[in-house]
């Protein structure tokens, strides 16, 4: 190959030793193609892998965020219908409560009037009690009154029980008639 090329040199032609020429260009070609197979290899070959890599990754990440976001609504709807149903229960809770509430205001109401009537029935028993003592304590009066007009009518004393009773019957009779 020396002698080739020192023959092409010598006739004035392509060179490929002159590096000012032409011959650059061909070492220049030689030398990228001796040195792409190694470049594949060594280089393109883990870049393409770390490229690879680095896709996969992403579509793990891409997927585990949809996933996410699907669990994330998913249970943004479990709380909204457990929110739903906090309120039902708590509506229902509350106009049970009100239920409550009015039926124990009709037994306190009912109750107080109970007690009212019952106080009420006591104060009129006690009226009548005190209006029967003081109209026996009136008959009492009557009676000496009338014995003691009676004995100063006939100029007599009046004591005996047969007296008091027949001015007690007409006392009652007379009370008997007022009514």
């Amino acid at each position: 190959m020396p002698i080739l090329l020192s023959a092409m040199a010598a006739e004035g032609g392509f060179n490929p030793l002159d590096v000012s020429g032409g011959g650059g260009a061909l070492w220049t070609w030689i030398i990228f193609l001796l040195s792409l197979g190694p470049i594949w290899i060594f280089v393109m070959g883990p870049v393409s892998r770390a490229l690879l890599a680095r896709d996969e990754t992403a579509k793990r990440a891409i997927t585990q965020a949809e996933k996410a976001s699907a669990d994330a609504e998913r249970a943004r709807a479990e709380v909204e219908v457990k929110l739903g149903e906090a309120r039902t229960e708590a509506a229902k809770l509350l106009a049970q409560a009100r239920e409550r509430a009015e039926v124990r205001e009709r037994e306190i109401v009912e109750a107080a009037k109970t007690e009212a009537q019952a106080l009420l029935e006591a104060a009129r028993q006690a009226i009548r009690t005190e209006q029967e003592k003081a109209l026996a304590a009136i008959r009492s009066e009557v009676v000496e009154l009338s014995l003691s007009a009676a004995t100063r009518v006939l100029e007599r004393n009046v004591t005996s029980d047969d007296d008091r009773r027949f001015v007690s019957n007409l006392v009652g009779a007379g009370e008997g008639s007022a009514r």
